[in-house]
C-alpha cells in the first residue's frame, strides 16, 4: 500500500510530503508536516545559515523514538534542482557529495528525507577549505548552570568589542550558547582554529572561575564553560541557526540579541514559538555578511601564547 503524502509548494517547486503525520516528537505530539511548516515559516532564516555550505543532515526516520542516522551523503532519490558539492575526506580517503542549499526547496527535501537537524560546515563550497565563519561555543560542564553560560558570553562579547569584531549570538537549542563571527575567507581550518583559541585562553583569562580550555573532558571543572575552539576544526559542524534539535520538546537553535542574553530560556524556543517570533522580528543574523573581520590581531596573539597547529 502506498504511503500517505500530501504536496507542499515551495516557491515554484513542488516537494511531496510523505507520511506527514508521523508524529516526530511525542512529548509536544508535532507531526512531520508540523516540521516541514515550521521550516517555512522561518525560510529566508535558514536558507541565510545554509546557503552554500556543505551541510551534514541528522535524520530521524521513525522520529526521535527511532534512530538517529548521521548523513553526510546526500541521500539517494534527490531532484536534480537539489544542489551539492563534493568534499574529500582524507581520513578514508573517500569523496562524499553533501547537499548544499540554495533555496529554501532543497531544506524542505531534506525534512521530507527526514531531517530534522541541519549542521553546515563553517565554509562555502567556492572555497570548502577556507572558512568564512569563526564560531565561539559556550559548552556548559555537567554542574554548570545556564546563568554561568550568560555570564561568559558576556565575556566573549566585551573581548569581540575590544577586537572590532561583531558577534551574532543564539541558542545552540541545548545547553549552550553560539556565537558567530563572518571572516575573511583567507586561512584554512587550522588557522582559524588556532585563532579561536587564542581568543577562547583570553576569556579563561578574564573569567578563570567560569571559563575553560581544557581539552580532556576528564581534567575539566565540571561547573565551568568550556569555549570549544574545536568546532573551528575541519568538517566539524553545529546546528544552524534556525535548525530543529533532536530533543523531545522540539527546541531550536535561535538566535537572539546580545540583551536578550540574561533572560532568554532556550527552552523557550521551539518550532511552536519561533514562527511568531521570526514573523516580529525577523532573521536577526540577516546582516552577518556586513561586518567581516580580519582574524589577524587573534592569529599575532596565537603566536604570543605560542599556540601551535592544535590537532583535533
Amino acid at each position: 500500500m502506498a504511503s500517505p503524502f500530501t504536496e507542499v509548494e515551495v516557491d515554484d517547486r513542488v516537494v511531496k510530503v510523505t507520511n506527514p503525520e508521523r508524529v516526530y516528537f511525542p512529548e509536544i505530539g508535532a507531526t512531520k508536516l508540523d516540521l516541514v511548516e515550521y521550516y517555512l515559516a522561518v525560510g529566508p532564516g535558514i536558507v541565510n545559515a545554509l546557503w552554500e555550505r556543505p551541510c551534514m543532515l541528522h535524520r530521524f526516520p521513525k522520529g526521535l523514538d527511532g534512530d538517529k542516522v548521521h548523513q553526510k551523503r546526500l541521500p539517494q532519490g534527490a531532484p536534480d534542482w537539489v544542489e551539492t558539492v563534493q568534499l574529500y575526506f582524507p581520513r578514508w580517503g573517500r569523496t562524499a557529495d553533501e547537499l548544499c542549499v540554495t533555496e529554501l526547496g532543497a531544506v524542505i527535501w531534506a525534512v521530507q528525507m527526514s531531517t530534522v537537524e541541519f549542521h553546515p560546515w563553517n565554509s562555502r563550497r567556492g572555497a570548502t577549505e577556507q572558512p568564512d565563519e569563526w564560531r565561539i561555543d559556550l559548552d556548559p560542564g555537567p554542574a554548570a548552570s545556564y546563568d554561568t553560560v550568560r555570564q561568559v558570553a558576556h565575556v566573549c562579547h566585551e573581548v569581540l568589542d575590544e577586537l572590532g569584531a561583531v558577534g551574532f549570538p543564539k541558542t545552540s537549542g541545548s545547553k549552550g550558547l553560539h556565537v558567530y563571527v563572518r571572516i575573511k575567507p583567507e586561512h584554512d581550518h587550522k588557522g582559524v582554529r588556532r585563532a579561536a583559541l587564542a581568543f577562547a585562553r583570553e576569556v579563561e583569562r578574564r573569567a578563570p572561575e567560569l571559563v575553560t580550555t581544557t581539552w580532556w573532558k576528564k581534567d575539566r571543572d565540571p561547573g565551568a564553560v568550556f569555549v570549544d575552539y574545536n568546532q573551528n576544526a575541519r568538517d566539524h559542524t553545529i546546528a544552524a541557526a534556525y535548525s530543529v534539535r533532536g530533543l523531545p520538546d522540539a527546541r531550536v537553535s535561535t538566535p537572539v540579541r546580545w540583551d536578550e542574553i540574561d533572560d532568554a530560556d532556550p527552552h523557550d524556543f521551539t518550532i511552536r514559538t519561533v514562527p511568531a517570533r521570526f514573523a516580529e522580528l525577523g532573521d536577526l543574523h540577516e546582516a552577518i555578511d556586513d561586518s567581516v573581520y580580519d582574524i589577524a590581531p587573534l592569529l599575532e596573539r596565537a603566536d604570543a601564547d605560542d599556540i601551535a597547529d592544535v590537532e583535533d
